[in-house]
């Protein structure tokens, strides 16, 4: 579920449903303005079924009396509350009404027109795109814009800009989203009214956190906060009295910067913003609100003292709140805060109390919402009864909640909230056991099947429908792929069934997807499933699996049945060794306290079917890795005699799903190649590179950006016009779990992954795709647990084939040894890109002094090998 964030859709108008008097406000008096203001008034109190019907009705009275711009600016505000209730169906239909009559009329030039136009066209775009139809969303905001010119609206101009590039982000347009952003808030610091331009930043601040440029956002809000504190409204009791607006605008501005804090990791400056906000807070829903983000942050956290004194005030408060959509949903949050606190082992003389008053708040959200006839609240309320039942084991109430939870969200195409019943629904079904009970083993495996299905079919719209997911993406998806797999691979017998087996290798290579759309914000790239037999008798595919409670490894090996063992070892244990064995290859290490974790691993991974690995005949093991493994160099596995790479040649994916099976193309193989071998922006210098440089350019024809000459300009052209199959960049880098912390460095500054896609993808449909990508001096970054993420997003999102990445930075004296020996290797006839590194890192582990993994493990060939 997602985080408790507290913010709503206040701000620019274009950004929001927006209720603009336009029109309507130039006969106040009349009765149907004054339904209109009735309608508003519910809608604000969160009473959404009375502002519909007040709206129905006032769009009739307008068409009665054949007012065909207020009927149709009505109809607008109609289908926003429609699509708040999520009923998509009837809101599509009612914006459809709206444009129909619009479009009829004759003076389009009207500044009236125009904006009732722009208006009604702003809530088409958000339908589309929490319908996933970010293109049509794109168009239907440029419109919007254009719509806003023409009434001179500078409000909504920028609110336009901010939406367009929400779905410019949606369609995985990065860069121009990107550059839509920057130009908007050009437009917003040049804006003489500081009232839009505190309002603009906002609104601008909250986007960028959306699409994931967090240090962006926080400076952005940081400036707007100034601005109304220079203006003199820094002290709560001063805008309480005097300037409510002005306490509401700062109130949200804080809170706003509350949640950039908390995506940024910074807690305790996040909960200093929301104290702040709590204290200036302009209404008591308000406050409620931000002290429930408060709440939530303090439980993730594991604040559990502070949280507890926090809990009472926050439940004193929520009886006072008036009845309406905003009470319902604070109860709803508050109750799933209950059950998490109840998780971490909340005291147990206050978790019954917790518990059995949250559960009489969600029995007043339930009386309340059928009430308002809001059945996707209505849904999240009983789906989150069901599982406080589910936190108290009393299983045939969670159950029966559960199913008309989902039943509701099913009934009314929400896909993004029926995944989570779904899989609380297999969770009931087990019990609260792993291994699940065998007499519900059944229905728990049909029932996580469908959670994932339906995950699956989300994809690129989930974050579009929910984009607080990102930040709850460990805890809300990730384990529902893995208790999936965790189900299909439990057996009374002594391996899984082949069909179960199959289905866990699909399941965690779905998650790995999952994980990447994560990392980007976005559906990644599109998939299709590839058979390894087809593209390499000679490979065999392995995916170790960590569990809670095992180490399970799957194995394809050509032509045969998969196989499959497994080791009980909690997870703390295995990703214990795991960790002792990447810091065992450092390079002062002894080899007496290297080799024998490293074999531990390998016993773990491989000792079981070391027979069958021999006797297929397999030259290349291609590991599907998950979490620790992802930044462990397999290559430095030892069986007790020699090193893994000794033996095989080693390959990395994601996937086989987003493998793109193709030999490299020798014909045509000619390299671009830049590197930096100066010290840049606080990055040592490496000298070795442009020896490194030199020597490969004797081996592959070549183009060469070398120190000033490699900018990210003079990159960008050679990558679009030059159809160099091999781009070899030898340049600090670092691979991390975010996104924005994922970069290689140039001359003039860094490139991240996102900006790295778009450079890399450009020459597409124009010059054959680049078939290798090497990144000769990247590391993981230190104390990110899943660094590597951020090397498997850059081979998957650069375009390329195959990536040449290294998981740390070492001597470059080294490293160029190896890429030199790399490249004449990957010139003779016949040679697969896998078996050009093996050779490459033999050759260096056999020179007296590059024998330890250090030098020769951490570079690490992933996508295609041939």
């Amino acid at each position: 579920m997602a985080i408790a964030t507290g913010e709503t859709n206040d701000g620019l108008k274009a950004e929001q449903t927006g209720r603009s008097p336009n029109v309507i406000s130039q006969s106040l008096q009349t009765p149907t303005t004054q339904i209109v203001q009735q309608a508003e008034d519910r809608y604000q109190a969160g009473q959404l079924s009375d502002a519909i019907a007040l709206w129905q009705q006032a769009a009739t009275l307008y068409e009665k009396s054949g007012d065909r711009l207020n009927q149709a600016l009505v109809l607008s505000f109609l289908a926003a509350a429609l699509e708040d209730l999520g009923q998509w169906t009837q809101a599509n239909a009612t914006i459809d009404q709206a444009l129909s009559l619009l479009n009829a009329q004759a003076t389009a030039a009207n500044p009236d027109t125009a904006a009732i136009l722009a208006q009604v066209l702003t809530i088409q775009g958000k339908l589309q795109l929490v319908q996933g139809k970010a293109t049509a969303a794109l168009e239907t905001w440029h419109q919007a814009e254009a719509h806003y010119r023409k009434a001179k609206d500078a409000s909504g101009v920028l609110g336009s800009q901010i939406n367009q590039a929400r779905a410019l982000q949606a369609e995985g347009l990065y860069r121009r989203a990107a550059a839509l952003l920057t130009q908007v808030e050009q437009s917003v610091q040049s804006q003489p009214d500081e009232r839009l331009k505190v309002t603009g930043l906002r609104s601008l601040g909250k986007i960028l956190r959306l699409v994931g440029n967090l240090a962006q956002s926080r400076a952005v809000l940081e400036q707007s906060l100034a601005i109304l504190q220079r203006r003199g409204f820094a002290n709560a009791e001063k805008l309480r009295d005097d300037t409510p607006q002005s306490a509401s605008d700062l109130s949200g501005i804080l809170l706003s910067l509350g949640n950039t804090a908390r995506a940024q990791g910074d807690t305790d400056a996040a909960l200093a913003f929301y104290q702040q906000a709590t204290a200036i807070a302009p209404s008591l829903t308000t406050k409620t609100q931000i002290q429930i983000a408060q709440l939530s942050l303090l439980v993730d956290s594991d604040r559990r003292a502070d949280a507890q004194g926090l809990l009472p005030q926050i439940q004193s408060q929520i009886a006072q709140l008036p009845p309406g959509r905003l009470a319902v949903y604070t109860r709803i949050n508050l109750a799933q805060i209950a059950i998490k606190m109840s998780h971490q082992g909340t005291e147990k003389v206050l978790l019954p109390n917790i518990l059995k008053t949250s559960a009489q708040e969600l029995a007043v959200a339930i009386h309340q919402i059928r009430t308002l006839r809001d059945s996707r609240a209505e849904s999240y309320a009983l789906g989150t009864l069901g599982s406080l039942y589910e936190t108290t084991q009393q299983w045939d109430n969670a159950k029966t909640l559960t199913q008309q939870a989902l039943s509701l969200a099913q009934s009314m195409s929400a896909p993004d909230i029926a995944y989570q019943w779904e899989w609380q629904l297999g969770r009931i079904f087990c019990e609260g056991t792993q291994p699940c009970r065998t007499k519900n083993l059944e229905n728990a495996t049909a029932a996580y099947g469908s959670a994932v299905k339906t995950l699956q079919s989300l994809r690129s719209d989930l974050a579009a429908i929910n984009p607080e997911v990102q930040f709850s993406f460990r805890e809300s998806v990730e384990p529902v792929y893995r208790q999936f797999v965790e189900l299909l691979l439990q057996s009374d017998r002594n391996a899984p069934s082949q069909e179960n087996l199959k289905q866990a290798r699909q399941v965690i290579e779905a998650l790995q997807l999952a994980e990447l759309d994560n990392f980007f914000r976005e559906a990644c790239t599109n998939v299709r499933p590839v058979n390894i037999d087809q593209i390499d008798p000679q490979a065999a595919v392995i995916y170790p699996i960590v569990l809670p409670n095992q180490l399970a490894v799957i194995l394809a090996l050509p032509n045969q049945p998969l196989h499959y063992h497994k080791t009980p070892l909690p997870q703390a244990d295995v990703e214990r060794l795991l960790t002792q064995m990447r810091q065992s290859l450092r390079p002062t290490a002894f080899v007496e306290d290297r080799l024998p974790i490293a074999q531990q691993v390998y016993n773990l991974l491989l000792k079981p079917v070391e027979t069958e690995l021999a006797a297929s005949g397999v030259k290349t093991l291609v590991f599907v890795p998950d979490g620790l493994l992802r930044s462990l160099p397999m290559a430095a596995l030892y069986d007790g005699q020699q090193y893994l790479i000794e033996k095989y040649s080693v390959v990395l994916t994601p996937g086989l799903q987003l493998l793109q099976p193709r030999s490299l193309d020798r014909a045509r193989q000619q390299g671009l190649l830049a590197g930096l071998s100066e010290a840049r922006e606080g990055f040592a210098a490496l000298p070795n590179v442009a020896v490194e440089i030199k020597q490969i350019e004797a081996e592959l024809p070549s183009q060469i950006l070398l120190d000033q000459a490699f900018t990210n300009q003079s990159l960008q052209r050679q990558v679009d016009s030059n159809p160099s199959s091999i781009v070899h960049l030898a340049t600090h880098g670092q691979f991390s779990s975010n996104a924005d912390n994922t970069f290689i460095l140039t001359w003039d500054g860094r490139i991240n992954v996102k900006q790295l896609d778009q450079l890399l993808r450009a020459r597409e449909g124009n010059l054959n795709p680049i078939e290798l990508l090497v990144l000769s001096a990247c590391q993981t970054a230190t104390g990110d647990r899943r660094a590597a993420l951020g090397m498997a997003g850059v081979a998957v999102r650069s375009g390329a084939r195959s990536t040449l990445a290294s998981l740390w930075s070492v001597s470059d004296r080294s490293t160029a040894t190896l890429m030199i020996e790399f490249y004449r290797e990957l010139g003779k006839p016949g040679m697969t890109k896998a078996e050009a590194l093996r050779r490459a890192q033999v050759a260096l582990l056999h020179q007296d002094d590059y024998t330890s993994p250090y030098y020769w493990a951490p570079f690490v060939l992933l996508g295609n090998w041939l």
